[in-house]
């Protein structure tokens, strides 16, 4: 018989081996590395490709190929939109370049073929050497080494690249970059860092020709020690080429004449890139070490068209004309990429589009709304950008007015106008259709700015606290800040101990908080050289509960200070024993963290203003920042060590550590509990991690210091490919750890154990001939007559139908299938013959009598009408008496069991020797369970009457 589908139970089976499921020692326990954010580009070159299609009217598609580091990404260039992005390699990547669909990237000794995102060849430099550039050459690739002392060449013809040849330049020569000039055959240009150039053939392995510094540069320019070639480009001009240098110079040289045929010069820096223009008009785009970048007229002699001062906030690292179109494509080590359009051939270049992000390592992020999809990052390249966990695309930079205009009146550069780095951001979004809704400390002023988000702009209001302060107070500056929960009251505390609270939407001041002196415990724990004076306490840390009836305050010499919102009046001060960096709130909770310098983190109840918990983050690094999840029962901690932790509020233990291969300046949990975002000292990306807990099943148990373990850091992943998948292995239904706390089978051998199945599945089995009699129907259904279509008439006065009774015909055919089946056993039968098998559990048979319906057990015990099923089936019970499991099932069993076969046990004398081994252990197991039970009722009714 098969086996038919029932409804699952909980199963008393052991324990399997899980090394199937066990996670490696490696791998994330609670976080799992996802994606990262923010990054378009560093400060390798990117690559340009342009595509036309037959019967196009949009024109050509342009592909733009960045580097992300040991990664790349494709870019479309129409709406820049993010295509795809690579997986990560071994070292990180030097070159790039595209030859139709296939993407090839040098990293470290390695040159890398991937055709839509997958590796499907590599070419190992033989030497050990790491490879600086490459070059696509018809069907050969080349290749220089970072010392610039050879040039390899493979065939990539077939499908495995084979190394063709090595070409070794001579001493004194140090190659940095090559060009094939166009028509010509099996010939390249090598530019060296000594500002020379030299043409040779790569069939024949030999330098046909070379090129002297002297003529490339002018004379006063060659005795100076910076004539490294920096740039070589091809120009629209047979035989002439573009050659930049790190004077700044640039030349526009003849190679076929050997003479130079115009000299320009840029100021600002050496030059980085240059692209010539293939539109019909005779430009030449130049970028320099500084961001600057110039549009040369070569009709005029190459007289300045334009300069475009800080069209990168960093070194521009590459510039490229789109074949055919008014359209310069430019990117710079600020991690962005911009595309210029030129209106007419003498206009000035236009920012058409950009995409962009951090150029240095954001110090300061945070989630912004109840949605989780967005993230406000602050940078010490003094920008506040609003950063899209969803998109790229919808990543913007918030506004801080029109600094464009005030760099080019004043002559300065744009990064010197903008605001200082910002040191504390708090925002509502109560209000954020209405007015204002984010403030911002800055370093070291005494301003606090508000912000619109809807607006992507600065704010209506300035607020300066020293003007809100007594004239003769001392000087200072904005240390944090905080908005209220209804968006109505934005207040700032200051590092003189005054705390100011105004109004968003007026921006008027409406109170101000003073934490007073200093308590008498706190000069006491401090020493007698360093004692605080009333005027001089910092405040640390700002907060406001969601009904705005307290302020909380922090002070860096370790106080906790709670106002009344409404008088202004300090309610009570808590003392802690170290001083206090910062203070974050949960407001749904009313729990309260305090960072302090004895690298512990203090959880506070706001509402008894009592230390709850205590959470020490090692000893080796000061703790840098901590964020509540959602549900506040973890608190995630990141500090110097490089060691992110999570602590389980409720128990106090750390629940998961790991180590990142940077520190983590900053961090942030998602509100909607499914992500953690961190920022890093040495990356200008926002990273996101995984939580496994809102995914999957995760086990948590105490983590000591020792078992840190070493995490990868995310890669950018638009799409959930395999990659990604393999990322997150953690999150799959596979990975379910055995759950340490769950209840076992059975707590000890010696108690007895019930099936934890309902009372009236066994009672039903005890009756179930007297609920079968009961409900049996009194008659059986009659099948109604079926009239002919004809009714015949029989004769007499009364009308009466003549109706032919049928008799019934009742044949038993007996088909093979019936037969098989009455040879065949049933589960239950062969679960029963597998007992016989030495150490076999019973657990499996009786597993699937609890599966079964009082009825379905009825009909299987009644199926046992052999003496060897009778005698395998009181073994079962026996064995499962003594197992001490299943005890009032074992009971019902062996009552319907006795019942049915009672007369058969008698009359066979073979089975006597069973029936008293089964009543021996019968009478045993069940004077233990009543012994245990008066036991049990006596000392119930001591304590009934005692109390």
């Amino acid at each position: 018989m098969e086996d038919r589908p029932r409804k699952r139970l909980r199963t008393s089976t052991k324990h399997k081996s899980t090394k199937s499921t066990q996670k490696s020692p490696n791998e994330a326990r609670l976080f799992a590395p996802f994606r990262a954010l923010g990054l378009i580009t560093n400060h390798i070159p990117f690559y340009l490709q342009t595509r036309s299609h037959k019967g196009a009217t949009e024109g050509p598609r342009i592909h733009i190929l960045t580097c992300l580091g040991r990664s790349w990404a494709l870019w479309e260039g129409g709406k820049m939109g993010l295509l795809f992005v690579g997986p990560e390699a071994e070292d990180p990547i030097s070159c790039l370049l595209m030859e139709g669909d296939a993407v090839w990237a040098s990293s470290g000794t390695r040159v890398i073929k991937y055709l839509r995102g997958k590796e499907v060849a590599r070419a190992t430099n033989p030497l050990g050497t790491s490879l600086a550039s490459i070059v696509m050459f018809g069907s050969q690739l080349l290749a220089l080494t970072e010392d610039g002392g050879r040039m390899l060449l493979w065939d990539v013809s077939a499908d495995e690249p084979s190394l063709s040849c090595t070409i070794q330049f001579d001493i004194g020569f140090t190659a940095v970059m090559v060009l094939h000039p166009a028509t010509y055959l099996n010939k390249v240009l090598v530019a060296s860092s000594e500002g020379e150039l030299q043409l040779w053939n790569i069939r024949t392995q030999m330098c046909i020709h070379k090129f002297s510094s002297s003529k490339l540069l002018t004379a006063s320019s060659v005795v100076t020690p910076s004539s490294a070639i920096t740039a070589l480009v091809q120009s629209p001009a047979i035989d002439v080429v573009g050659i930049g240098f790190t004077s700044g110079e640039i030349s526009v040289y003849d190679v076929r004449a050997d003479e130079r045929l115009m000299r320009m010069y840029m100021e600002g820096g050496g030059i980085r890139a240059m692209s010539f223009r293939s539109d019909g008009h005779q430009v030449l785009a130049s970028a320099s070490l500084l961001g600057h970048l110039a549009i040369w007229d070569l009709n005029s002699g190459g007289r300045l068209l334009h300069l475009v001062r800080g069209a990168h906030d960093g070194a521009i690292s590459a510039v490229e004309w789109v074949t055919g179109q008014p359209l310069l494509i430019t990117s710079g080590e600020d991690n962005s990429v911009k595309q210029w359009l030129f209106d007419s051939p003498t206009a000035a270049p236009r920012l058409l589009k950009f995409r962009s992000g951090h150029h240095a390592p954001p110090h300061l992020i945070r989630y912004y709304g109840e949605d989780g999809k967005q993230l406000l990052t602050a940078s010490a390249d003094r920008s506040l950008r609003y950063t899209s966990v969803v998109r790229d695309s919808r990543s913007f930079e918030m506004s801080q007015g029109s600094l464009v205009r005030k760099a080019a009146t004043l002559s300065k550069s744009l990064a010197s106008l903008k605001f200082p780095p910002i040191t504390s951001i708090a925002y509502s979004t109560m209000r954020s259709k209405d007015w204002d809704d984010v403030l911002t400390a800055h370093a070291d002023e005494p301003f606090v700015r508000s912000w619109t988000v809807l607006n992507k702009r600065l704010g209506k209001h300035t607020w300066n606290y020293a003007e809100s302060s007594k004239r003769k107070a001392p000087s200072g500056s904005v240390k944090c800040v905080c908005v209220s929960a209804c968006g109505n009251f934005g207040i700032a505390g200051s590092s003189t101990g005054e705390i100011h609270v105004w109004n968003m939407q007026s921006g008027l001041k409406r109170k101000t908080f003073r934490v007073g002196s200093c308590p008498q415990a706190v000069i006491d724990r401090l020493e007698a050289a360093s004692k605080p004076k009333a005027n001089e306490r910092c405040i640390s840390g700002l907060a406001t509960d969601p009904l705005n009836r307290l302020v909380i305050a922090s002070t860096l010499d370790g106080t906790i200070n709670f106002f009344d919102f409404h008088t202004a009046t300090l309610d009570y001060t808590l003392v802690l024993p170290a001083s206090t960096t910062s203070i974050t709130l949960h407001r749904n909770s009313g729990l309260l963290a305090a960072v302090c310098d004895d690298m512990t983190i203090r959880i506070i109840d706001i509402e008894t203003r009592r230390i709850v918990r205590e959470l020490p983050c090692g000893s080796k690094g000061r703790i840098l920042d901590i964020a509540f999840s959602p549900d506040s029962r973890w608190i995630v901690s990141s500090s110097l060590d490089s060691i992110i932790r999570t602590f389980d509020i409720p128990t106090g233990r750390l629940i998961d550590a790991f180590r990142t291969p940077s520190v983590a300046t900053s961090i942030a949990f998602s509100p909607t509990n499914d992500f953690l975002a961190t920022a890093h000292v040495d990356s200008v990306g926002v990273f996101l991690w995984a939580n496994r807990a809102q995914f999957a099943e995760v086990t948590f148990r105490t983590v000591s210091e020792e078992d840190i373990i070493e995490a990868t850091m995310p890669s950018m992943q638009e799409d959930v490919d395999d990659a990604a998948l393999e990322a997150l292995t953690s999150l799959t239904i596979e990975d379910k750890p055995v759950d340490v706390f769950s209840t076992p089978p059975q707590l000890d051998g010696d108690l007895v154990t019930l099936t934890l199945l309902p009372r009236s599945r066994w009672q039903t089995l005890l009756n179930l001939e007297v609920i079968q009699q009961r409900n049996k129907p009194k008659e059986p259904p009659k099948k109604p007559e079926k009239a002919p279509f004809f009714l015949p008439t029989l004769p007499g006065v009364e009308h009466r139908f003549a109706i032919e009774e049928q008799k019934d015909e009742k044949t038993e055919k007996k088909t093979r299938l019936d037969k098989a089946m009455a040879k065949s056993k049933s589960i239950f039968q062969k679960k029963l013959a597998e007992l016989k098998k030495k150490g076999k559990s019973d657990d499996d048979l009786f597993d699937y009598i609890k599966s079964l319906s009082p009825a379905a057990i009825d009909i299987e015990l009644r199926s046992l009408v052999s003496l060897d099923h009778i005698r395998q089936f009181l073994h079962a019970l026996r064995r499962r008496l003594q197992s001490h499991k299943d005890f009032e099932a074992v009971q019902t069993l062996q009552n319907v069991f006795l019942r049915i076969h009672g007369d058969v046990l008698i009359e066979n004398d073979e089975l006597q020797l069973e029936l008293e081994e089964l009543l021996e252990i019968q009478k045993k197991e069940s004077e233990r369970v009543l012994e245990l039970l008066a036991s049990s009722l006596g000392t119930l009714g001591f304590v009934r009457d005692t109390i």
